[in-house]
């Protein structure tokens, strides 16, 4: 029996997390937190405009009132990329040693912190550790400090997962690194810290923790993979009960909450909720994984030209992430709902969808909420055309790890016909 199993399709699936802490002034106990792993120099990683809302400070200070010393690093990119990596590897490797690392900001600023991680306690570059075929897509073989994520925006669940993505400048292409390791020891959630994010910044990120949900809910079950060996197990294993559980859970909260966090940012109940969502979302793709939409958000993201939203600092191009993902997720819901028809309708009906059932049910469900949001709904609407269609579809053919995870077969025919459907 063992012998046939191990030849046969998949009957395990795993599942990981770190350390939940989550709840309004959950921030005030990092000293606590910082504490228990042995910590006594940190270094916090954050950006420059969640240094401006005075968190990173009160809990530099709260830190070193209990003994820590502390630096803070504030160079973190909206979008990180390849040489803002290397950047704060730099600094960090001048300013330390340090012997925990704590991530206040974003997923930008979690990513940053992850890549740090790994590179001041890893021999080797950036690129020998970049998902294949940009980077080599070495594991580590030292362990990684102690890292705890605090986020300060509702949306990439970068809290939970094993992933920090960045853009490879060279060559207009989005990747990143993906390793167990990697994963942060603690999640500090306090909805709290979300309230000052802008309407703009809150329909991006909110959009990124939608299609986590959406996608690994409609991921390859983890029973259609041909049987691994224990040693050949990946973070992304496909659908599976947990994950369902998450992901359900996550969407529900979105669909009450999502439009009036969007509207009134001074709803404490909407933006709980929206940080809930966020991380129960991370759990759920965490795990499961995602598929078309994010593999697209790579190209679209990096080949970007002149497009700027509201609400971001700075004047580079920039099609955020949540965005760029959201931009072909109804184009990729109707390629794959024939895989799973009844999943596909449970997401519609979740989003509350009067009509929830058909091809186009989950699609136009998305469709409207992007409405009511006010944001992009079309690749034109952030400057592409069909003379994009070839480039975007080589990009998103890179992300193999992220496709393999789709229902269905995806290769550059398909991926066409999304990206067509979307401009």
């Amino acid at each position: 029996m063992t012998g046939d199993r191990v030849k046969g399709t998949e009957t395990v699936f795993t599942y990981a997390a770190p350390r939940l802490k989550f709840g309004a002034g959950s921030s005030d106990e990092i000293p606590y937190e910082v504490r228990s792993l042995g910590g006594r120099r940190v270094l916090i990683v954050t950006d420059a405009g969640v240094q401006a809302t005075g968190h990173p400070d009160r809990i530099a200070d709260q830190l070193r009132a209990d003994g820590c010393g502390v630096a803070i690093f504030t160079g973190v990119h909206v979008e990180p990329t390849d040489a803002s990596m290397e950047e704060a590897v730099g600094w960090a490797r001048d300013a330390g040693p340090f012997d925990v690392i704590v991530a206040i900001g974003g997923g930008s600023s979690i990513d940053t912190a992850k890549c740090v991680n790994l590179l001041t306690t890893n021999e080797g570059t950036l690129t020998d550790y970049l998902n294949a075929p940009v980077g080599a897509g070495r594991a580590p073989s030292q362990p990684l400090l102690p890292l705890i994520a605090v986020p300060t925006t509702t949306g990439t669940g970068s809290e939970s997962t094993t992933i920090c993505v960045l853009d490879v400048l060279a060559l207009q292409v989005k990747t990143g690194i993906s390793h167990p390791m990697l994963r942060p020891t603690v999640a500090v959630v306090d909805p709290d810290l979300t309230m000052t994010q802008p309407p703009g910044v809150t329909a991006a990120a909110g959009l990124d923790i939608l299609c986590h949900a959406l996608e690994s809910y409609t991921a390859r079950p983890y029973t259609a993979y041909p049987r691994k060996q224990a040693e050949q197990r990946v973070p992304y294993c496909g659908a599976n009960p947990i994950a369902d559980v998450f992901c359900e859970k996550a969407i529900g909260l979105l669909a009450s909450s999502f439009r009036t966090a969007f509207r009134d940012g001074d709803d404490v109940q909407a933006r709980s909720d929206m940080a809930l969502a966020a991380t129960l979302a991370g759990l759920g793709f965490g795990n499961a994984g995602v598929h078309i939409p994010h593999a697209n958000a790579y190209p679209i993201a990096g080949n970007v030209r002149s497009y700027r939203p509201p609400g971001y600092p700075g004047d580079e191009p920039l099609v955020p992430h949540g965005m760029a993902v959201a931009l072909t997720a109804p184009a990729a819901f109707e390629l794959t709902y024939p895989a799973d028809p009844a999943r596909h309708d449970r997401l519609a009906s979740l989003l509350r969808r009067e009509d929830a059932g058909g091809p186009e049910a989950l699609s136009d469900a998305v469709r409207s909420l992007m409405a009511d949001l006010d944001v992009p709904a079309r690749l034109g609407d952030v400057g592409f055309d069909a003379g994009d269609i070839d480039v975007l579809v080589e990009g998103s053919l890179k992300q193999q790890r992220l496709l393999a995870t789709a229902p269905l077969e995806i290769g550059a025919a398909a991926l066409e016909q999304v990206f067509r459907r979307s401009l």
